[in-house]
This record gives structure tokens, C-alpha cells and sequence, in this order.
């Protein structure tokens, strides 16, 4: 089987497929030209991450596509059903990416908990002659121990967020759309620590966090998950984190918040235009910004591309 990897795929990935009988092109195919690829080429499976789009048209005018593989969480990038009803093989790897874009959650956290990003962009503009007036400024940051995290959406990654934020001392509260209970196994060598985490409303949750981070899939509806009304129930002065995608948090309600000091600061991986976010929310003081990097660690993007490699093996082979 031919094989499209249109976002790219690890070595580890690709060789592990080619071991195995697939031939692998990782050549990038633009939007509009990806029918044409998909059918000239005689592609049997595509894989994608967040940035190439598989539509209903798309897969009407592809009728050898075997299967479509997302590398990474959601697929809200890709028509699921409409494909599966087709006869297409769909499947993503939802766990190969989750510690990773945690742990990006942790380090915006620690960031806008200490103005890191800020201070940054505004040490090399001032130079020495400000050092004492920039060390005051910089100096009343707050502590992650003692205060309480809102997860929205307690998956995989909401749960990983969960383990790191409780060794670092924190209070968890979660809200998930189907509420559930989950035991958290904190991994301590030796010692037998878990912590049972029961979900609350959405609004229980935003009024009782001092820091809320997001985990959940855009919404079939395209509304937000968190608006003007969301950031009226929160605490004056809380930290929101985004690393989930585009468009969950309103970027204009976000601003207007942070202008008006409801919330202090933000951390933004993921921005509702991509690849070309607003000069906007880029240029906003309050914002600590990444570029659509949470699984884009050297061990996730092996995992990831040794997942797709067993997926198509599995099914194919």
C-alpha cells in the first residue's frame, strides 16, 4: 500500500512501515492539490496531523482511500463517520501525544505564574538601567502550591495535567461533559500515591480556580467553550492556559479579560487562524505564546509515528 504522510511522520514511523511493505511519500501536498495527489499517486491510506483538512468532498473524489490516520488527539479536522460509513479505516493515537502536551501545559503555567514570557520580551529592551525597576515589576509572581487548577476535560491529557499539578502541590477540580471519577497514580518509586479526582460542573469549576487550563476537541457547534460569560464567573486576576485548540476560548473575550484584569495572564498554543494567527492576540503583553507545539516533543512524535506505523500494520497486514 501507498502511503501519503502529508504532515510528516517520525523516522522511527517510517521506517517501521517500510519494514513491513508500505511505500511512504512525505512530500507536503497543499490543501487544494490533495485530491489530485491522493488519486495520480494511487494513495491507499493518508495520514494527517491538525493541519491537512479530509472533508466529505474530499473523501467522495478519493474512492481507493483505504484509511486516514491522524497523528495526534482529535480529529475534529477529519469527516470520522462520514469516512467509516464509507468503508475507511479511521483511527488516530490519542495516548502517544498526552504526557507531552501536558507538560507544555505545566511550563505555561510556570511561565504566566511568574510573568517569565513578559519578562523576556522586555529585559533586552531596557538593558541594565531598568534591572531594578523591571526585578519590582517581575518580582510578585505567585506560587502553583496551594492553589487550585480547573481542568476542563479530564481525557487523557486533563489527567496527565492533574498528576503534574498535584506533585506540584496543587488543589485539582475537574469538569469532564460525561462526569466521571478517576484515581490518579502520582508514579512515586516506592510509595503507593494516588488521589481520587471526582468531576464538578463547569461553573463550579470556574468560580473555585485560581488557574484553568483547557483539554477538550473544538465543538461541533464552533462556539466557544469559554466566553464572556465564562470569564465573569472566574476569580479576579486567574491564569487560563490553552493547548487545546483554536477557538475553545474566545480570543477577543480573552483580551478583553486580560485588559480589564480579570485575568492576569494567559498561555496560547493554539490559535482559531492557523497558520496565521491575528497580529492581534501575537502582539497582546498578557499572552504567553507557543506555536501549536504541544506534542511536538522528539519522544511524542517517535511514539506517535510507531502508533500509525502498528495501526496501518494491524489493519492491513
Amino acid at each position: 500500500m501507498k502511503v501519503l504522510a502529508n504532515d510528516g511522520i517520525s523516522q522511527s514511523g517510517l521506517e517501521k512501515l517500510e519494514q513491513n511493505g508500505f511505500e511512504v511519500d512525505t512530500n507536503k501536498r497543499e490543501q487544494d492539490d490533495l485530491v489530485d495527489a491522493i488519486n495520480n499517486d494511487n494513495f491507499g491510506a493518508l495520514l494527517v496531523r491538525s493541519a491537512t483538512k479530509v472533508r466529505k468532498e474530499h473523501i467522495d473524489a478519493c474512492p481507493n482511500l483505504k484509511a486516514i490516520i491522524r497523528g495526534g488527539v482529535g480529529m475534529d479536522n477529519i469527516d470520522v463517520e462520514y469516512a467509516r460509513e464509507k468503508g475507511i479505516f479511521v483511527s488516530n493515537t490519542p495516548a502517544a501525544s498526552s504526557q507531552a502536551v501536558a507538560e507544555l501545559t505545566m511550563a505555561h503555567l510556570y511561565s504566566i505564574a511568574r510573568g517569565l514570557f513578559d519578562s523576556n520580551r522586555n529585559m533586552p529592551k531596557t538593558g541594565g538601567s531598568d534591572f531594578k525597576k523591571l526585578k519590582k515589576k517581575y518580582g510578585k509572581g505567585v506560587e502553583l502550591r496551594d492553589k487550585t487548577i480547573g481542568i476542563l476535560g479530564f481525557g487523557r491529557i486533563g489527567q496527565y495535567t492533574a498528576k503534574y499539578a498535584l506533585g506540584n502541590g496543587m488543589n485539582v477540580v475537574a469538569f469532564n461533559r460525561t462526569p466521571k471519577e478517576v484515581e490518579i497514580d502520582l508514579e512515586i518509586p516506592g510509595v503507593d500515591a494516588k488521589k481520587t479526582i471526582k468531576t464538578v460542573s463547569k461553573e463550579e469549576l470556574l468560580k473555585q480556580a485560581d488557574f484553568i487550563t483547557l483539554h477538550v476537541p473544538a465543538q461541533s457547534d464552533g462556539n466557544a467553550v469559554i466566553g464572556k460569560a465564562e470569564f465573569d464567573m472566574m476569580k479576579e486576576g486567574a491564569f487560563i492556559v490553552n493547548t487545546a485548540r483554536g477557538g475553545v476560548v474566545d480570543e477577543d473575550a480573552l483580551m478583553n479579560a486580560i485588559d480589564s484584569g480579570k485575568i492576569k495572564y494567559a498561555g496560547v498554543d493554539v490559535f482559531v487562524n492557523e497558520p496565521a494567527p491575528s497580529d492581534k492576540i501575537l502582539a497582546h503583553e498578557g499572552i504567553s505564546l507557543s506555536p501549536h507545539i504541544g506534542a511536538a516533543t522528539v519522544e511524542a512524535q517517535d511514539r506517535i509515528g510507531i502508533e500509525i506505523a502498528d495501526l496501518l500494520i494491524g489493519e492491513f497486514k
